[in-house]
């Protein structure tokens, strides 16, 4: 009878052990594959997993002849529970490695989504109708900038309820009167062209409602080069924030214009924001516009008009929308943010005051969205994206986040995309693992003088605010760019004055 009872607990002990090896080499393979952790952090964990398996083992071998005499081994017993809750504990940890290395492959895109949108009044006839009510209905239709995707839209739409009944309009500001004339009952219309929808109707978003979507992927043409290591060299990624909700892909304006150079040797990080109004010259014709009308020719666009405006090559872009940056910072629980003035937000009409505060998803989107309240409306506005992006890289370096990681992770995934690959991403991971250096940021600004127009290459003819940038300032940007890149250390003193004292009036379009 001892004797099965020996055989039995010592068969459940390798068992144990076995779980534990299994457990052990499946995370150790699955680190090691994903190229979570630097080489020295992953050779220590081998070294750890492999003391443990050891110790238990000898733990167990030690209280076999306590166990095969018939006495208890309090000692082999608790080593067997730690085992078990180890092996529980690799399980749920190799878990949390493939789940990390999913999300750096979902974020990376080559693509952008063109969404042409079925458009009603709220308060029209039409406000509350379905797609199917709108069958034989009158709708307005403008090629002004593009018909092959509002084709394929047309397409689409007949297919759904077999109407053919458009009228067409030479502008989009033209379609967004006869909307709210009532000459037609809808209009079909790309999400990129909401600026020329606004242009007479202001509140057109709060006053119309989308019906139908109709969405279609198109393979983003590469304009960026990537480096041949991100740890070693230095490289700039444009990161921008579109004017919209739902995919992140979608092509729409471009609200939010970053450009941040990166040093890993000097740890120097350069931010440098360009005014959503500045005035620049499209790549693709030399035509003048204001940079947020380049997010709708597609990111490529922008791209390569900010490399001809700063002259510097953009390596890697990154992009969020306005439900991604709700999304994750409330993801994060929420971020402390410090603002430089007392002001109530036009959107959310949340009351900012001067000083730290906590904010949650929406009154973080709201103060960064907000222009009207200040001055120097759009040159604060850029200052306070680039408070939110700080408060926001700050809670997610917190190891506090751990406990909420599939949370984040999973908003993040819906609501940000880059071309950078996973490799380069986890080797600045890793990188930052390895030393974990304290980098210094500098913020800078492009700033300029107002003025009206009506000559953009995207809004011909109508009067709309432009910044004209101050080329002394572009300059000196220019220079601090090079600097960083050449690895020359940065000071306060370099970037002091530089974009911080417009007194613009930014009632913009």
């Amino acid at each position: 009878m001892k004797e099965n009872k020996f055989i039995k607990f010592m068969t459940s002990c390798a068992l144990v052990l076995i779980l534990q090896v299994i457990a052990s080499g499946m995370f150790g393979y699955l680190v090691y594959k994903t190229k979570l952790l630097p080489t020295k952090y992953f050779i220590a964990l081998v070294a750890v997993l492999v003391v443990l398996i050891a110790l238990f083992w000898i733990i167990i071998q030690t209280g076999k002849k306590k166990i095969k005499a018939g006495k208890r081994s309090k000692r082999t017993i608790i080593s067997k529970i730690l085992s078990l809750l180890v092996s529980i504990l690799l399980v749920v940890a190799s878990t949390f490695a493939v789940r990390g290395n999913s999300f750096f492959d979902n974020v990376q895109t080559t693509t952008q989504k063109y969404a042409i949108n079925v458009i009603v009044l709220k308060d029209g006839k039409y406000g509350s109708a379905s797609l199917q009510d709108l069958k034989g209905k009158k709708f307005g239709i403008s090629y002004e900038q593009e018909k092959a995707t509002l084709n394929k839209a047309l397409a689409k739409l007949e297919d759904d309820i077999d109407t053919q009944n458009y009228t067409k309009y030479d502008k989009y500001s033209e379609l967004a009167d006869a909307l709210y004339n009532n000459e037609v009952d809808a209009i079909v219309v790309g999400n990129q062209y909401k600026s020329m929808l606004e242009l007479n109707h202001e509140g057109f978003d709060e006053e119309t409602r989308i019906v139908k979507t109709y969405e279609f992927e198109k393979k983003a043409k590469s304009v960026t080069t990537s480096v041949t290591d991100v740890t070693t060299k230095p490289f700039n990624v444009y990161i921008t924030g579109i004017d919209t909700y739902g995919s992140v892909s979608t092509v729409s304006r471009s609200d939010v214009n970053l450009v941040v150079t990166v040093n890993p040797n000097t740890k120097q990080i350069l931010m440098i924001s360009i005014p959503r109004d500045c005035e620049i010259n499209l790549h693709r014709n030399g035509k003048m516009d204001k940079l947020t009308h380049t997010g709708i020719y597609g990111v490529e666009e922008t791209i390569s008009t900010i490399e001809d405006f700063l002259s510097t090559d953009i390596n890697y872009y990154a992009r969020t929308n306005f439900g991604g940056i709700t999304n994750i910072v409330d993801a994060l629980g929420g971020v402390k943010v410090n603002s430089d003035y007392d002001f109530t937000t036009l959107h959310g009409n949340y009351h900012i005051v001067k000083g730290e505060q906590d904010m949650d998803g929406d009154k973080a989107l709201c103060f960064v969205r907000e222009r009207h309240a200040f001055l120097a409306g759009d040159f604060v506005r850029g200052q306070n994206q680039q408070k939110l992006l700080k408060a926001m890289l700050s809670k997610a370096m917190s190891p506090k986040i751990i406990t909420n990681f599939e949370t984040i992770l999973s908003a993040i995934e819906g609501c940000f995309e880059t071309n950078m690959t996973s490799d380069e991403m986890k080797s600045l991971i890793n990188m930052q693992l390895d030393d974990n250096a304290d980098w210094e940021i500098f913020n800078v600004q492009v700033s300029g003088e107002g003025y009206q127009t009506d000559q953009t290459y995207s809004m011909p003819g109508s009067t709309i605010y432009v910044m004209k940038p101050y080329q002394s300032y572009v300059r000196k940007i220019k220079k601090l760019i090079d600097r960083v890149e050449n690895g020359d250390k940065l000071t306060d003193k370099d970037v002091k004055g530089l974009g911080n004292d417009s007194n613009t009036d930014t009632d913009a379009e």
